[in-house]
């Protein structure tokens, strides 16, 4: 087995390390995606609409949902699969951002899916916007060698053009919605339809071209909508659609509890994760109907898992219930966009999950040290920003008081500087020290800086899930993909869980 992160500096990525051979399954010519251009916000503007003026996303959902079911999808939106009891299947989250990153990820994806049965995609498969005509370099060219069916729950980003290109990919080429009645003068909602993006007419014109990358008879699927269920050998995956702003509408909600009932083991996909960096966020079912969790953790509905992307690296909180049961909440949204850094998570400590049993990647010392390197050359003050991986890891390890995650080859002093870096570059800490500084840093950090991370040279700390189902567990592995030949030709795994069925 190669080295992980946990193990040496080398098998996390760092050093002179040669370079993989994802380019050569790119275009010739890609577009950059930059968080940073106001081009790209203002296209992407459509979350920040539904928060000011409401969200329509429910309503809309709700259409395509009876749309799909007067086009003869089943009202029960079960996927009745014949998987054998022993069988596996692949979970890869945020992908679309259609260059180096999510490209770096494939050779490693595709050597450890040899032999999984499908794949789902957990949140935002295209980025910025979900465009119809993004697909072909954003979905189908990446994995047009992956020979089994792929299925996806939505992210906020797929619903920024209304879901239409997402329906049309997933759901048996949905056609488009009809219009609705415009709103009235002067109301919220007008205001919203005046600003609103929609998609360009043209857009999709080549999709049907851009579907032969993918049109094996194995590779189809056709899901009965944006939210759905699968029963596979002895589990059923639920997934669920978040939306816009992270939450589900009342039908959908509905619909969660009537599937969830029964002794069949369940692990939920979601595109919004119930917990992260350190925080609870149960998910909030419209209209006074409770939250998503409510259902996940009811001992009569049997919850293994909850996976969740929409943030973009990985996590993992082995959560401890009152009836002695435990459910892995995992993070899994490192599967091609820009790194959500961890290194601003604070130390753990929710949900009966403490420091100890708490896991990420990328390391918060490397994920430190990979945003000390990008900022020390966007801001030209590489010898006063850049920590080594080192410094990283021993800064961190006293932030967050604990032993350094990876023991480093060289011992290296927690210094000033060191410690000044860690905290303009939003360093979590023990809940218990944190300095009134440091907490508008972090805030300032995470919602201004970190969105426009993107990077083009490795290590790019991306991951995917494997999971190997039998009668009696769920084994869930975390690989991970840097964009290194060595970690291409064997992805190391960077963390792992068995899960009880029984």
């Amino acid at each position: 087995m190669s080295d992980s992160s946990r193990d040496t500096a080398e098998g996390a990525g760092w050093g002179a390390a040669e370079r993989g051979e994802y380019k050569r399954l790119m275009p010739h010519k890609v577009e950059k995606l930059s968080w940073l251009n106001p081009r790209t916000l203002w296209a992407a503007r459509n979350g920040v609409l539904a928060s000011w003026f409401g969200d329509p996303t429910g309503r809309t959902r709700a259409r395509w949902v009876a749309q799909r079911e007067a086009a003869g999808a089943p009202a029960d939106k079960l996927i009745r699969r014949d998987d054998p009891d022993r069988f596996s299947f692949m979970v890869i989250g945020d992908t679309g951002e259609g260059d180096d990153p999510q490209y770096a990820v494939v050779p490693g994806f595709l050597k450890v899916s040899q032999g999984t049965n499908f794949s789902v995609i957990a949140s935002d498969v295209i980025y910025p916007v979900g465009s119809a005509d993004d697909y072909r370099t954003k979905f189908f060219r990446p994995y047009q060698d992956y020979p089994a069916p792929i299925y996806a729950v939505p992210g906020n980003h797929d619903w920024y053009e209304g879901l239409g290109a997402f329906m049309r990919v997933f759901c048996a080429d949905a056609p488009p919605l009809a219009a609705e009645p415009a709103p009235r003068p002067l109301t919220r909602a007008w205001l919203r339809s005046l600003l609103w993006h929609r998609p360009r007419k043209a857009d999709g014109q080549r999709l049907d071209e851009a579907r032969e990358l993918r049109s094996a008879p194995a590779q189809q699927v056709v899901q009965p909508g944006p939210y759905w269920a699968i029963d596979a050998g002895p589990v059923r995956l639920i997934g669920i659609d978040t939306g816009l702003l992270g939450t589900i509408d009342a039908e959908q909600g509905a619909w969660l509890r009537e599937v969830s009932k029964g002794p069949r083991p369940k692990i939920l996909i979601t595109g919004s994760p119930l917990y992260v960096d350190g925080k609870y966020d149960p998910c909030t079912i419209e209209g006074g109907g409770g939250t998503v969790d409510d259902i996940v953790s009811d001992p009569e509905h049997h919850y293994v898992a909850a996976i969740g992307g929409d943030i973009h690296n990985y996590q993992r909180y082995p959560v401890r219930l009152a009836d002695g049961r435990t459910i892995q909440y995992v993070v899994s949204g490192g599967g091609g966009a820009f790194m959500h850094a961890t290194h601003t998570i604070p130390r753990v400590d929710i949900g009966n999950v403490t420091e100890k049993e708490f896991r990420c990647y990328p390391l918060r010392g490397d994920s430190l040290a990979f945003y000390s390197r990008l900022y020390g050359r966007r801001l030209r003050l590489r010898r006063f920003f850049t920590l080594t991986e080192a410094e990283a890891m021993a800064v961190i390890a006293e932030r967050l008081g604990i032993e350094p995650t990876r023991a480093p080859g060289t011992p290296a002093r927690v210094t000033r500087r060191t410690r000044l870096v860690a905290t303009l570059l939003g360093a979590g800490g023990r809940p218990d020290r944190t300095s009134r500084f440091r907490l508008p840093v972090r805030k300032i950090y995470t919602q201004l800086f970190s969105p426009g991370s993107a990077t083009y040279s490795p290590p790019f700390f991306k991951c995917f899930l494997r999971l190997d189902v039998t009668p009696e567990a769920v084994r869930l592995r975390c690989y991970a993909a840097t964009g290194n030949r060595a970690q291409e030709i064997e992805p190391p795994v960077e963390d792992e869980v068995t899960i009880p069925l029984t």
